[in-house]
């Protein structure tokens, strides 16, 4: 895949956007839930930096303690999909003394929500009614696969039609130059930023093309550069070659496990041991394969089998584990008795939308638009069927998820933008890189790699489950977090820290 690192590596090194582009002050507006808002126009190629612009949306909640203010970090919560909406929800989940000594500034990547978006359908319904064919989590049986193959493919033609250039300049490598412009808009001489999952993604190439700009940078839950850009020359899919599909299969090893050592009065699908609630979940796999079972209620009832069991477990956040366990046993319950059950009533990991009466188109090829660029995803679809077989061998179906997500880039129009590296650029300050030993979605090897990678990093180890820190809190981390901040102090090397709440507590 074509890389734009060989044209702009001078201009980078000197810490410029290519051709020195400069923008106005962000000019600030009260919006929804107390925050600020206001808009931005960068390049949207910045080959040609003074031709088309495109916007870039930021929110902003101001220090609470402006005799206190040490200026201004920048946050990304993953994804990649967009951040506004949910911005003013993630904020509590930040620690007190960041709100009150920093601006907090989110913001839309381009493609995204309200900044210039990625849109292939009139509305989200129109989508929906598009995907309606498919299997509701993964495709298992040849016609699903044929189905799946085919609604792809659709899916990238209707885009690539209705999206122009746009879709040539989604990567992470241009979202990291729009990054910088709003670090300019904003009046900081460096760029704080705090980001988990894909947002540490997003911070390695920004360190890389950037790194005298950078100042104090936490990336929580991390992917790997190399693994992520490069994905094994093409030969199989991006999350694959990270090996999350192994690392979701550890965490719910894992979660039965520490099940199985506690009593049905905390985790209801408890067998009395380990071994014994693995063999449960074994034979409840089996059951729901040969007889699925109803959930809901008529007009919206559905039935639900092996495939919709595995991916009805909320693996990315410890404190949703008792609610997913008691699921579980309901599913064991029917699939014993054939009686109905409750849909699920798990919260999602992503939080839902805020108070906007007008929110923005938010499809799902939005996401597809920056994955799809990032990485050289094989282009022949049967790739995927064969790296399927050998995730499901090696994790269960658990882990086909990670092969089906990124299936549609096979044929997805190809980005001019991608960042392939160095990842080892020195950067004006070090690094603090923060992992969970059991994260099911970013591996914690993946944190392990991203802190060798980057030239000037340190690892801080988690001891616990779930996907990142920030929703798997840490009192421990966030102390380390803060000094850091505050101070540019590392933890020292070899550092381990417990989570606040173990599992089925």
């Amino acid at each position: 895949m074509a890389g734009m690192a060989g044209t702009a590596d001078t201009a980078d090194t000197a810490d410029t956007v290519p051709g020195g582009y400069q923008v106005a002050p962000a000019a600030w507006q009260p919006c929804q839930d107390g925050m600020q808002c206001a808009t931005v126009q960068v390049p949207l190629d910045y080959r040609h930096p003074r031709g088309e612009k495109i916007s870039i949306a930021m929110m902003r909640h101001q220090a609470t303690d402006a005799a206190h203010r040490r200026g201004t970090l920048f946050f990304n919560s993953g994804g990649p999909y967009e951040q506004l909406l949910n911005f003013p929800r993630y904020l509590p989940a930040l620690p007190a003394v960041w709100l009150a000594q920093y601006d907090i500034v989110n913001f839309d990547p381009r493609g995204f929500g309200y900044s210039t978006s990625v849109r292939c359908f009139p509305s989200e319904a129109a989508e929906a009614g598009f995907l309606a064919g498919l299997p509701a989590d993964v495709p298992v049986t040849p016609a699903q696969i044929s189905t799946w193959d085919q609604t792809m493919a659709a899916f990238s033609a209707q885009c690539a039609k209705t999206n122009g250039s746009l879709l040539q300049h989604t990567s992470t490598a241009d979202v990291a130059r729009d990054m910088d412009l709003l670090r300019q808009a904003v009046g900081a001489p460096m760029l704080n930023y705090v980001a988990g999952s894909y947002g540490t993604g997003l911070g390695a190439v920004y360190a890389n093309l950037f790194p005298g700009k950078v100042g104090r940078m936490i990336l929580d839950g991390n992917v790997d550069p190399v693994a992520w850009t490069r994905s094994d020359g093409g030969t199989v899919p991006p999350f694959v070659a990270m090996r999350a599909d192994v690392a979701s299969a550890r965490t719910l090893d894992g979660l039965l496990d520490t099940c199985g050592a506690t009593s049905t009065a905390k985790c209801a699908f408890s067998a009395g041991t380990p071994a014994a609630t693995k063999a449960k979940y074994d034979t409840l796999i089996s059951l729901l394969h040969a007889h699925p079972v109803t959930i809901g209620s008529p007009p919206n009832a559905q039935t639900c089998d092996d495939v919709c069991a595995t991916y009805s477990i909320p693996l990315a956040q410890v404190s949703q584990w008792t609610d997913g366990a008691a699921y579980l046993q309901q599913l064991w319950q029917a699939a014993h008795t054939g009686q109905a059950v409750a849909a699920p009533a798990v919260a999602a990991t992503k939080a839902s939308a805020g108070t906007d009466p007008t929110p923005p188109y938010v499809g799902g090829e939005q996401t597809f638009a920056t994955i799809c660029s990032d990485s050289d995803h094989p282009r022949d679809p049967r790739a995927y069927t064969t790296t399927a077989r050998i995730s499901q061998a090696r994790a269960g179906l658990i882990g086909l998820s990670w092969t089906w997500t990124t299936e549609i880039c096979a044929t997805w129009p190809k980005s001019e933008d991608t960042y392939l590296g160095p990842w080892n650029r020195p950067t004006a300050n070090p690094i603090l890189i923060v992992g969970n030993t059991g994260d099911p979605n970013t591996p914690y090897w993946n944190s392990i790699a991203m802190t060798h990678d980057l030239a000037r990093a340190r690892l801080l180890t988690i001891d616990g489950f779930g996907h990142t820190e920030l929703l798997n809190p840490s009192t421990c981390a966030t102390d380390y977090e803060t000094s850091y901040l505050q101070t540019g102090a590392l933890p020292a090397q070899g550092t381990v820290c417990q989570q606040d709440a173990a599992p089925f507590a």
